[in-house]
């Protein structure tokens, strides 16, 4: 019986680090990775069959089979998800994100992997000027957060079914680092160029978290021993985003000046940005929701980490150094 490992949405950001901490570490003795994308940099390990690739949609059940696991000790990984706001139509975030849940819990009970890591977000906190714990009521806004709260609840019925299953779910604040062309690399060119905008003088709480401290927050839990446990991961402390910037402008040398202006201000003029660009045929980063985004607060502490002995690596600076050392072509 060997130790096997089936994710689901694995050729995604997340799912590529996990797959590369898997493998260095050599945690499982065979890898699924489940995804309608295909999995690009492990062709060596494909044809080794260390790591075997499918494509597979959750919007529909799940038949792939696999055989000789040890129900015991294989997990499953769910970080299928319909994500990116805006980007989606509304109903696009349940059509994929609650069926992926059910589907993935059918295929669970299927084969009897007794193993479940669900990656959830911090999106089902809502707005969070406080700081919010895993003890912290659910007040989700949008159709994702909505969808990641129902998706939760459809895991956890999972787990109810059987005393001898486990639950991760992990609720990641903005999760960053190479190759991601996310929010804080987007960031980080603006500042290059010289045309990053603070909302409200930046002094808003982002929560934010270094894939690399996620992944390893990941094996941290999976070798815990309760049944359930559901946890945030952000930076432990994190800053404010005035200082973040600050922290940034020094470690990089980037010696442009940073525009200050009231979210309202900067939700217009994305307006007008975004519908000059539709008029020559083009798409923007500068959208009205991303920007109303950024000045929302999302004060998102790990606390169950905190408790249990995590050591949290990546501060911003930290984490900003180890990117550099990783990537360095991302901020040439």
């Amino acid at each position: 019986m060997i130790k096997t490992a089936v994710i689901f949405g694995g050729s995604g950001y997340i799912g590529i680090n996990l797959l590369s901490f898997l493998i260095k570490k050599n945690t499982f003795d065979k890898i699924y990775v489940c995804d309608i994308n295909p999995l690009k940099g492990f062709n060596a390990l494909i044809l080794e069959e260390k790591v075997i690739y499918r494509k597979i949609d959750v919007r529909e059940p799940i038949g792939l089979t696999i055989e000789g696991f040890d129900s015991k000790t294989s997990w499953i990984f769910n970080f299928a998800a319909i994500h990116r706001e805006p980007g989606h139509k509304y109903e696009e975030y349940f059509d994929t994100n609650v069926p992926g849940a059910e589907h993935i819990n059918d295929f669970a009970r299927r084969i009897g992997i007794k193993n479940i890591f669900f990656t959830s977000s911090i999106a089902p906190y809502g707005k969070s000027i406080n700081r919010r714990t895993e003890k912290s009521p659910l007040y989700p806004e949008t159709a994702y957060g909505i969808s990641k709260a129902l998706a939760e609840k459809i895991h956890q019925n999972w787990l109810m079914e059987d005393k001898e299953r486990k639950l991760v779910i992990v609720r990641p604040s903005v999760i960053f680092g190479p190759y991601d062309p996310g929010n804080v690399y987007r960031m980080i060119k603006a500042l290059k160029k010289g045309t990053f905008v603070l909302p409200n003088g930046g002094k808003v709480i982002k929560g934010y978290g270094y894939v690399y401290g996620l992944v390893e927050s990941m094996l941290f839990t999976m070798k815990k021993g309760e049944r359930q446990i559901i946890y945030n991961y952000a930076e432990n402390p994190v800053v404010p985003l005035n200082e973040m910037v600050n922290i940034a402008k020094k470690e990089l040398g980037y010696k442009r000046p940073t525009i200050k202006l009231s979210t309202t201000i900067l939700s217009i003029l994305a307006f007008f940005i975004q519908m000059a660009f539709k008029m020559i045929g083009k798409k923007s980063d500068v959208h009205p929701v991303r920007v109303k985004k950024a000045g929302f607060p999302t004060n998102i502490g790990p606390q169950y980490l905190i408790d249990n002995g995590f050591e949290f690596k990546y501060s911003f600076e930290n984490a900003l150094n180890h990117w550099k050392s990783v990537s360095p072509e991302d901020f040439e």
